[in-house]
């Protein structure tokens, strides 16, 4: 597994840390790639009866890295790309093991996706969250168009897409996204002692619960990686987003 994410072992619960501080966590292949091999062979490993889900440094991840993108992507490119993150998406929804979030700094785009993507999501104070795919005229991934609308109804989903407003941790305990806020200091803490308690319940009893209450209210999830999928693709082929981005990198 590449290091731009660690997989790491304890008592049960496994750490899997996005491990490209310098980049603020950005998904580039490499580190989307390893993020699916971590999560696959963790939902499929015995020993794994619980995960945490963090990033390293100063942020949980910083959404798609664009340093990738100046030179835009063909659709075949932009398809592979998109359809190995909804790997993340559906091992993360769909897998065996219930997954803790301790969600650190920025979570933006992708990365806020990921947040919202975990199944009891922990939220440091000073953490902050925001959608810039529709500035960059890009598409949303995780499942986030069915999950956001069944915490926070559609109205609100389409503020927090459309507008690329910035919100805080207390704000989005307030609205149900995050499920605890803590002293940043107080965030693996946190996290670890929620992992510790669902390791020491029975494996399947937690798969079962986290399976079927993520396949009933989320019930239009496939219908909807599907078409985020399509969508994306469009938005990552575009000739006005690849010049937004080129733009981008040339002030950068």
């Amino acid at each position: 597994m590449s290091n731009t994410v660690l997989s790491d072992l304890s008592n049960g619960v496994r750490t899997i840390t996005l491990n490209r501080p310098s980049a603020l966590n950005a998904m580039n292949t490499e580190l989307v790639g390893a993020l699916v091999e971590a999560f696959e062979a963790a939902n499929a490993d015995p020993e794994t009866r619980a995960i945490i889900f963090t990033g390293a440094g100063r942020a949980f991840c910083a959404g798609a890295d664009l340093k990738e993108r100046r030179d835009g992507l063909s659709p075949e490119q932009a398809r592979a790309n998109t359809e190995r993150v909804q790997q993340v998406t559906r091992e993360m929804l769909f897998g065996d093991r219930l997954i803790i979030g301790a969600i650190n700094g920025w979570a933006v785009g992708g990365g806020f996706e990921w947040a919202i993507g975990c199944d009891l999501p922990i939220w440091a104070e000073s953490a902050r969250a925001f959608f810039p795919e529709v500035e960059w005229g890009l598409f949303v991934t995780g499942g986030a168009t069915a999950i956001l609308p069944a915490l926070i109804g559609p109205v609100k989903t389409k503020e927090m897409m459309l507008l690329g407003k910035r919100y805080t941790a207390a704000e989005l305990l307030e609205l149900g996204v995050a499920w605890r806020v803590v002293p940043d200091d107080q965030l693996m803490v946190e996290a670890q002692a929620v992992a510790n308690r669902i390791a020491s319940l029975p494996v399947r009893a937690v798969r079962d619960m986290k399976r079927v209450l993520n396949k009933a209210t989320y019930a239009d999830v496939e219908t909807a990686i599907a078409l985020e999928t399509d969508a994306a693709v469009r938005g990552s082929t575009d000739p006005a987003t690849a010049e937004r981005i080129a733009a981008f990198g040339r002030s950068a």
